[in-house]
């Protein structure tokens, strides 16, 4: 068994990195609005930077684990977050505007409904614990 205290916590932080994402992705209509004004580029840099944190805590969340969590909410593509905190981290100046604005407007409410999920799981998991 794994730490379910600290997988809880990782949840918790990613569910706040979509929440400040989601503040932050309010005044971006286009993905033109990440580039061409200075505002908007500090938008999709702070985007950026909570995607990162995202992705790296989905990798920690995985790790600790050991791989049984993630694969029970296979309607999020665990794989892909893990793979775009590596593009931003690696790649960022050839990073596509469109492919974040994609992920900010089509795929964070699947995000947040998973870790939904997994945040009730983990608690009934240690509510079991805590009564055994």
């Amino acid at each position: 068994m794994y730490d379910l205290d600290l997988a809880a916590e990782i949840v918790q932080q990613i569910l706040g990195s979509v929440h400040t994402i989601r503040q932050r992705f309010e005044p971006i209509e286009s993905p033109a609005d990440f580039y061409e004004t200075d505002a908007g580029l500090e938008k999709f840099d702070a985007i950026c930077m909570q995607l990162i944190a995202i992705g790296e805590s989905v990798k920690n969340l995985d790790k600790i684990s050991a791989n049984s969590l993630l694969p029970v909410y296979p309607e999020v593509e665990w794989k892909k977050i893990m793979g775009m905190r590596d593009v931003i981290s690696h790649h960022y100046f050839d990073l596509d505007h469109e492919a974040v604005f994609t992920v900010c407007e089509e795929h964070l409410d699947s995000l947040e409904m998973a870790l939904n999920g997994i945040a009730g799981h983990l608690s009934q998991q240690r509510n079991d614990n805590s009564i055994a």
